[in-house]
């Protein structure tokens, strides 16, 4: 018998250990990617001021910008949080682990349509339950900076794919994220904020 509990605390603290090592490597990568959103931005002017209301007919640059897969894009900043956090171009595990992943094949900023952003509930968006309707997120990109006011939350079934919808005309900021929060193992169920644009940008 002590024998068995000698190895069960064994087993225990390899578990621990893995998981301790894989939640370290996760935000050194986060921090990594960070750093290279940051000089992405200082390099392309981020505090560039984009007003929404961009005609169809007369686009930005945005209908230019098709970054790779695994490529880091920009800032998600989070004001009510003081956080930044690094946006990765698509949704797959190697980009969830370096931050927030932008789903690819929806929209960027100005293109009139569903933008999609995604992230893990226990790293980057572990504190989303903080937030509440007004609350405003950022976008920050090469080509400007866009704001986005909450304007609703709801819960679904992990499977869910409805949330993922073509908008255009409208644009809207759709945010994904697993739920409950605390939940230990795969959580059953998504929790999605939806943002609309703010016409001018007064988040910086």
């Amino acid at each position: 018998m002590k024998k068995l509990i000698i190895l069960l605390l064994i087993i225990g603290f390899i578990f621990l250990g893995i998981g301790g090592y894989q939640l370290l490597k996760t935000h050194l990568e986060q921090n990594k990617s960070l750093v290279e959103a940051r000089a992405l931005l200082d390099n392309e002017n981020p505090t560039t001021k984009v007003n929404f209301d961009t005609s169809p007919q007369n686009p930005l640059v945005s209908m230019d910008f098709n970054p790779a897969t695994g490529e880091t894009i920009g800032i998600l900043y989070i004001p009510k949080l003081g956080e930044e956090l690094p946006i990765i171009e698509g949704t797959d595990a190697d980009e969830l682990a370096k931050g927030v992943g932008h789903y690819k094949g929806t929209a960027f900023p100005t293109q009139h349509d569903q933008i999609v952003l995604s992230g893990h509930r226990d790293t980057v968006f572990r504190r989303m339950g903080e937030l509440e309707l007004g609350d405003i997120l950022t976008v920050k990109l090469p080509y400007g900076s866009f704001s986005y006011e909450i304007v609703h939350t709801k819960v679904v079934d992990a499977d869910d794919r409805t949330v993922i919808v073509p908008t255009a005309p409208n644009e809207v900021l759709t945010v994904t994220t697993c739920y409950p929060f605390n939940y230990i193992g795969d959580a059953p169920e998504r929790y999605i904020i939806t943002a609309m644009p703010i016409s001018t940008d007064n988040a910086y």
